[in-house]
């Protein structure tokens, strides 16, 4: 067993992998219990394919990815903020109008390059294996960055999250804290971005945090149990693509999902 264990530590790409994989898998579940209590779901997986020609524009330029990610991911999430707060149309039909046009974008983008098949497959998918020590300081930043903020923030999540009548009645800045949560969900989308890749990015937020809330109702006890679930599935993730040899970032997301199911199976009914 301890050698099972200790094999794949031999190599570095497996340390980075590994390192990676728990950063990400804490500060997509901690911010993930916000999207999960305020249904904010859709918008997640939005965003995460918006950052599309951000990648892409970045990649073609030769600029770092996490860069035109970044860029583009705060954009969205700026513009989707500005056009519900309008009111001309309803967040739902806001996100899928920008989600569509801007994914179909970068697509687009991507297939003029030349290298449509093998580099939208990166994208898509993700790296974790191929994580760099430029990388991983990228995430390790970023990461951090996050989860300063929502300490410091948390009252403010907190009562916003459970109860936006309290909120406003304490004057709180409602729309600063909305726009806030929405540009700390773009960046953590950035910081997982190598290592699940845009299409599975959804689920790092959804299932460790949907699998707490199972477990739990108390905030705080629910972001430490979704960071713990976060982090084992992305170790787990990372052996299992070490063993059997299927795609990293699938089998951090394979191994949350049997988590998610496992406990709701054996939780008793709310009703």
């Amino acid at each position: 067993m301890l050698t099972w264990l200790l094999d794949p530590l031999q190599f570095n790409f497996i340390i980075r992998a590994l390192l990676a994989s728990i950063m990400v898998g804490i500060v997509c579940s901690v911010l993930g219990t916000y999207v999960v209590l305020r249904g904010m779901a859709f918008l997640g997986d939005a965003l995460a394919h918006t950052i599309l020609p951000g990648v892409v524009g970045a990649f073609l330029l030769g600029l770092p990815l996490a860069l035109g990610a970044l860029v583009v991911g705060i954009a969205t999430a700026i513009g989707i903020g500005y056009l519900t707060d309008r009111g001309a149309i309803k967040e739902d039909t806001a996100i899928g109008v920008i989600f569509a046009g801007m994914f179909a974008l970068g697509i687009a983008m991507l297939s003029a390059s030349g290298n449509y098949t093998v580099d939208l497959s990166h994208f898509l998918f993700g790296n974790l294996l191929g994580v760099s020590a430029a990388d991983l300081w990228v995430i390790s930043i970023l990461s951090v960055l996050v989860l300063l903020v929502i300490y410091l923030f948390f009252k403010e999540f907190l009562v916003i999250t459970f109860d936006p009548i309290l909120a406003q009645t304490l004057r709180l800045p409602t729309t600063f804290l909305r726009y806030l949560l929405l540009i700390l969900i773009a960046i953590t989308i950035v910081t997982a971005l190598q290592v699940v890749g845009i299409a599975l990015m959804l689920a790092m937020f959804v299932t460790p945090a949907a699998t707490a809330a199972l477990l739990t109702r108390r905030l705080p006890v629910m972001m430490v149990v979704a960071a713990a679930i976060g982090t084992f599935s992305g170790v787990s993730g990372v052996y299992a693509s070490y063993y059997v040899n299927i795609a990293s970032g699938a089998a951090v997301v394979l191994v949350a999902t049997i988590i998610f199911v496992v406990v709701f199976a054996l939780t008793p009914s709310q009703k």
